[in-house]
């Protein structure tokens, strides 16, 4: 079946999106998520017959992910047939594609905001294969088209890197899409090949660091490549915020210019001390390692166990049989850094890595603990989507018209609203406290903001004056905060449409977990005056990261103010002193409130009793049994 005409399991969905398209009531088998996806388009703006400019995202300057994707792609593209093959980054930028399928040549960007409905955007944002078929796009030009979509995950974090897509003439109604093994097995393929580049580079990394060490227990070493940062003990008070930050855009640099110096930089000290990269191997895998952590910029500390027997070191000597050392520079350090830097690139089959960086403190200065600014909370984090989602709200602040910020409830709407404000001091009114606002709109027109919360709880009066405010005043100072929930009404529809053109979607924290960690000093409590700041292991660090946090940043935020203010105990916050939802990890699906709350309390129970099922049971005044299936439940234990 290759046409709409000869799939009657897809005709009734072909004739409802006619009858969206059009405004007229829909019938009432429309899948809720083809409707929800549908909407969605309507909000952004997406036309649905391409008509106007077509939206060529800008395509990064190096891809790690299409680096290792392009040999399997190569390798898989001559079986494709009749049908297209496509790889998509985590904002769903089309990397790399073959084939040919209708509208491949049109959309270079998949994500919901420029196309609608597909399967790339849905297996982004389910994690999991995806397939689209005909009708259920938004767009004209793919109901012939079916398509399914495979996220592809980082082998050391799980998260999204990106999307594989075999997209094919219409084929519903035969079960699965023909493709769909193919586009597994080209995931898995390029999944493995990430993760033997990510093992190597690793292990390069760790082996140019032991090496620098190996000069001397008391040198203050820090190693980093980007994504990992490994720092010796002596060089926890010289690696300040300030100086990993500069350090960290050095081995950027080296990264980018193949290993030619900045030009600011000298050459060395002779101190004969300097770091030699080389490879070494322990005879069993390597050696093992517990490290704990100060985020947000902060030094993680590593350290290194042998596994019983020296390392197999191999070394490459010169004619003078001296091993031969990677060209070093002296790195300017900002004003205040207390140290200076030794900086020796980290290669590997002619590639920079990372950097080895050898920390010396200035004689005339003493590097002793002091404040540093902090970074607003609406900017904390580094992660894709959030940076997208800044980046898009700074852009469209520029102007001053009306602005909607959308998002889940403590996602970080209020504060990145604040911030785009500036040190204009806006009128503030909150529909969460009072519904029926009552806002006198003319003062808007005179040109003082109005920063609108919870626009989701306003009366029905006040969203009618906001419709006639902008369409009397569509240049408007306006930022709105709204949550998602319950299906809009229509005169409350239309608001958001108006606002639509200009939005922002405020992404979940569950969605950038690698920003929890920057999160955590800005949230933490000022310290008192010669206490240090609050410091967290890796697998503390991990059970934050994988908590899904319904709460958002406003649930972390509540429980790194608790931890620093009850803490009684010393050294970084272990796994254990963690909440119970967060210290067990996240359950096997998504809760609701209730189950939630259920679950926290059986598993404080458990901790009060020891881990003893039947204890906890009797506690709780449920039996045996019946905590056993509560906890199948919860988190899928067999």
């Amino acid at each position: 079946m290759t046409t709409l005409d000869h799939s009657p399991a897809l005709a009734p969905l072909r004739q409802a999106r006619e009858r969206f398209l059009t405004g007229r009531p829909l019938p009432d088998d429309v899948p809720d998520e083809v409707l929800a996806a549908w909407r969605r388009a309507r909000f952004f703006g997406v036309r649905h017959d391409l008509d106007g400019p077509v939206h060529e995202p800008e395509l990064p300057a190096e891809s790690p992910l299409l680096e290792a994707a392009r040999p399997v792609l190569g390798r898989i593209a001559p079986a494709l047939g009749h049908s297209s093959l496509l790889l998509t980054d985590e904002r769903l930028r089309v990397l790399w594609t073959t084939g040919e399928v209708p509208g491949d040549d049109r959309c270079r960007d998949l994500s919901e905001r420029e196309v609608g409905h597909n399967s790339a955007a849905l297996a982004l944002r389910t994690r999991r294969r995806a397939e689209v078929h005909g009708p259920e796009h938004f767009l004209d030009v793919w109901q012939d088209v079916s398509a399914v979509s495979v996220p592809l995950l980082a082998p050391d974090s799980g998260q999204v890197l990106g999307t594989v897509t075999v997209a094919s003439a219409l084929c519903a109604g035969c079960g699965p899409h023909p493709g769909a093994a193919l586009a597994e097995a080209t995931a898995t393929a390029v999944e493995a090949e990430l993760l033997a580049r990510s093992r190597t580079a690793e292990r390069v990394l760790l082996d140019a660091y032991t090496r620098a060490v190996a000069h001397g227990p008391a040198l203050a070493i820090v190693a980093l490549d980007g994504r990992n940062r490994i720092v010796s003990e002596a060089a926890v008070r010289l690696a300040t915020p300030q100086v990993l930050a500069a350090l960290e855009r050095s081995s950027t640099s080296e990264r980018a210019s193949g290993g030619r110096p900045p030009r600011d930089a000298r050459p060395p000290r002779e101190t004969g001390c300097g770091p030699v990269v080389e490879r070494s191997h322990d005879a069993r895998g390597g050696p093992s390692r517990e490290r704990s952590a100060d985020v947000g910029g902060g030094p993680a500390v590593e350290r290194s166990y042998d596994t019983g027997r020296p390392p197999m070191v191999e070394r490459s000597h010169d004619a003078g049989r001296r091993p031969v050392q990677e060209r070093s520079y002296d790195l300017t350090l900002p004003d205040g850094a207390g140290c200076t830097a030794e900086i020796t690139p980290v290669r590997h089959e002619g590639r920079v890595l990372g950097i080895v960086a050898v920390l010396e403190a200035r004689a005339a200065e003493v590097p002793v603990p002091r404040l540093v600014p902090r970074p607003a909370l609406a900017l904390a984090g580094g992660s894709v989507p959030w940076r997208h989602a800044v980046a898009r709200a700074v852009e469209l602040a520029r102007v001053h018209e009306p602005l909607l910020l959308a998002g889940e409830r403590g996602s970080g709407k209020t504060a990145l609203a604040r911030e785009l404000l500036g040190g204009t001091v806006p009128l503030v009114a909150d529909a969460a406290e009072s519904p029926e606002l009552g806002v006198k709109y003319s003062e808007l027109a005179d040109g003082r903001p109005l920063l609108l919360r919870h626009a989701e709880r306003l009366a029905q009066p006040d969203v009618a004056a906001l419709n006639s405010l902008l369409d009397e005043h569509p240049d408007v100072q306006l930022l709105v905060t709204y949550t998602p929930g319950t299906p809009p009404g229509p005169c409350f529809q239309r608001l958001l449409d108006t606002l639509a053109a200009r939005s922002v979607t405020v992404p979940a924290l569950r969605e950038r977990p690698e920003d929890v960690r920057e999160l955590l000093p800005v949230l933490a409590p000022r310290p008192a005056v010669g206490q240090p700041p609050l410091t967290w292991t890796l697998d503390a660090l991990r059970a934050l990261e994988e908590h899904p946090w319904p709460g958002n940043v406003t649930e972390l935020a509540h429980v790194v103010r608790a931890l620093a203010e009850h803490r009684r105990v010393t050294g970084p916050v272990r796994r254990a002193e963690l909440p119970d939802p967060v210290r067990e990890g996240p359950a096997a699906r998504r809760l609701s409130p209730m189950e939630h709350a259920e679950r926290a309390t059986i598993l404080a129970a458990l901790r009060r009793h020891g881990g003893n099922k039947a204890r906890a049971a009797a506690a709780l005044g449920i039996g045996r049994a019946t905590l056993y299936r509560k906890l199948r439940g919860y988190r899928d234990v067999p």
